[in-house]
């Protein structure tokens, strides 16, 4: 290990915490839509079974809604090692082994990140210029594609800086 090594790691690590806090942020409000989407079904539930008069708002303001919920939990999941994994053969892996698998598997998230990514970035420019509208709400369709892509861009951003991580602390052993 170099002497400039220890300064980086521990940049890399202040980063990492900071993109993590970032995470639970996100989380936090994919948890406050998650909410409001719970009490508009109920609104909705109600308008169309006790009063007979179904509410379109509400079904296409929820549809609208699971859009963002779907991507801005990533990071978070990522940070508290939530995403579904297969692990009975990584599990009879050498540590040395096991740790390549992770990167592996970390690359690969970063990969499909950044393309996904990409593509959120996109939409969110593309509906943001064309003026793009729900159909009932009149809502602008970016609105809903700028925390999809925000999320998706913290998930990979963290990804990458946990198999930076995990990269600097094997140099180390």
């Amino acid at each position: 290990m170099t002497a400039a090594a220890g300064p980086w790691r521990g940049l890399l690590h202040a980063v990492h915490d900071g993109a993590g806090r970032i995470a639970v942020l996100m989380a936090g409000i994919g948890a406050a839509i998650v909410a409001v989407q719970t009490l508009w079904i109920a609104y909705g539930v109600v308008m169309r079974y006790v009063f007979k008069s179904p509410d379109r708002l509400a079904t296409e303001a929820t549809a609208l809604l699971l859009l963002p919920v779907a991507f801005v939990g990533l990071a978070y999941a990522l940070r508290e090692d939530a995403i579904p994994k297969v692990t009975i053969l990584a599990d009879l892996l050498q540590p040395r082994a096991r740790r390549v698998l992770d990167l592996l598997n970390l690359a690969i998230m970063v990969a499909v990140g950044a393309f996904f990514s990409a593509a959120g970035v996109r939409a969110v420019a593309g509906t943001y210029l064309s003026g793009a509208a729900s159909e009932i709400l009149v809502w602008p369709k970016f609105a809903f594609w700028l925390p999809a892509a925000a999320g998706l861009l913290v998930f990979t951003a963290y990804a990458a800086l946990k198999a930076a991580l995990l990269l600097a602390d094997s140099e180390r052993e």
